[in-house]
């Protein structure tokens, strides 16, 4: 299931922080290894992770490969949260009414 996948890859806390980068704005690999202390090769398998779950797409220019969010797979990842969204004001408003019993 591509939700397991997109799950797995944004749990290593170094692809959150790529997949970040990213977000605000394509670029290489270089450039996202910038900041980081972490080896090229380490990029690249991160970058592969985050492919394989369609969170990443990569475009080559010229020796350069650019790489930005694919817009497909945030549209999943959204898609399977969207289905909980409904859950959230009714618990929001328990846990309020808890918190507010507790002050009394």
């Amino acid at each position: 299931m591509l939700e397991n996948d997109i799950f797995k890859a944004l749990a290593d806390p170094t692809r959150r922080t790529l997949f970040e980068k990213l977000a605000a704005g394509g670029m290489n690999a270089s450039a996202l290894r910038d900041g980081m202390d972490i080896s090229q090769p380490a990029i690249s398998q991160h970058l592969a992770v985050l492919r394989q779950a369609r969170l990443v797409r990569e475009q080559r220019q010229g020796r350069f490969v650019h790489y930005e969010v694919d817009p497909d797979g945030l549209a999943l990842l959204c898609g399977w949260l969207a289905r909980y969204r409904a859950y959230w004001p009714a618990r929001v408003e328990a846990l309020k009414s808890l918190l507010k019993d507790m002050d009394q």
